[in-house]
């Protein structure tokens, strides 16, 4: 039987407008963010500023600064956590795109496209050292925990993709293992940041972490079925080429005859596939009900989080975040 939840609001929900109560606060953390990365080498400022040249959503700092309004206010320690988690998400995205061989980001050449590895790495060290400094002196050391321990889940994630790709044996369970180190778990430390800057109630504070983990479950559950052309009109699969099972393929290869089984797993092992090949795969995740499975499990997340979310007094700060879980699940991309 189809789990069935509450309707999402049909009214169009812009990131903008989920900004909105936070503004201003928005425009001072990106002064700490810029602050914190000055430094006096010439070659390090000329890369720090090219980064931030690179205007992604922010998304982050933005779930740090609304947590914090949510559970008391922001206070100065806000606007260091959100500076603390840019700077190590950035520091893994400079790094990324070492180990992907990536040229691009956010529509411009990747650093190491233009400085070339080994100032790549180096530059992503110094933004992960500087956040941690950051934190400790002004002893900011719970947070400096919950992101040094977000950070250690998103590299065991990785390596345990890594592992599981390899013999393609990833069940849902190892999915979701992956995907809580991998994504979730840097949402989660941003939203427990926020409230661990406004609060010392241990209670609002474990609520947020729950809330963020949920929110970034779903989050990645949707970029996963970007893979397979959801609302992009075609499959995109750039998990499929690096022979990761994601949550719709997973649930498919499940229910399907062990024939139509092994037809597929040829295809996701091969070293090169074709454009046919990706087609295949994604018709056999629709076919066999991977999709809507997946969808269903993105929006059961969704509605957790909310519900974590609707236990809070109404405020601006709480619509808002309500509308940022609906805009994590209906992004087109």
């Amino acid at each position: 039987m189809r789990a069935t939840f509450p309707a999402q609001s049909t009214r169009t929900i812009s990131l903008k407008d989920i900004q909105r109560p936070v503004a201003d606060e928005l425009k001072r953390f990106q002064r700490y963010f810029r602050d914190a990365m000055r430094t006096s080498v010439p070659l390090l400022d000329h890369v720090a500023r090219y980064l931030l040249r690179q205007k992604g959503k922010r998304i982050r700092p933005l779930l740090v600064l609304l947590t914090a309004r949510l559970c008391g206010g922001i206070t100065e320690a806000t606007y260091r956590a959100a500076a603390l988690v840019e700077l190590l998400h950035s520091a893994t995205l400079v790094h990324d795109d070492v180990v992907d061989g990536a040229e691009r980001r956010r529509g411009m050449f990747s650093i190491n496209a233009i400085w070339k590895n080994k100032v790549a790495v180096l530059f992503g060290d110094f933004l992960l050292s500087r956040g941690l400094l950051l934190a400790l002196e002004h002893r900011d050391y719970e947070t400096l925990h919950a992101l040094s321990d977000a950070v250690r889940r998103m590299s065991e994630g990785e390596l345990l993709q890594i592992e599981k790709s390899r013999h393609l044996d990833i069940d849902e369970a190892t999915y979701f293992r992956i995907i809580s180190d991998k994504t979730a778990s840097l949402i989660a430390a941003c939203t427990k940041c926020g409230a661990l800057s406004a609060t010392d109630d241990p209670q609002v504070i474990h609520e947020m972490h729950r809330m963020g983990e949920k929110l970034g479950l779903a989050f990645q559950i949707r970029d996963d079925l970007f893979d397979y052309g959801e609302d992009v009109g075609k499959p995109i699969g750039i998990d499929l080429k690096e022979k990761k099972l994601t949550l719709p393929l997973i649930y498919a290869l499940r229910v399907a005859p062990a024939s139509e089984r092994r037809r597929i797993l040829r295809i996701v092992r091969k070293k090169k596939k074709t454009r046919e090949d990706i087609q295949r795969v994604a018709y056999f995740a629709e076919a066999y009900g991977g999709m809507t499975y997946a969808r269903q499990r993105m929006e059961a997340l969704a509605h957790e989080a909310r519900a974590i979310l609707e236990r809070y007094p109404p405020s601006d700060a709480r619509q808002a975040l309500i509308d940022l879980v609906d805009y994590t699940v209906t992004r087109t991309r």
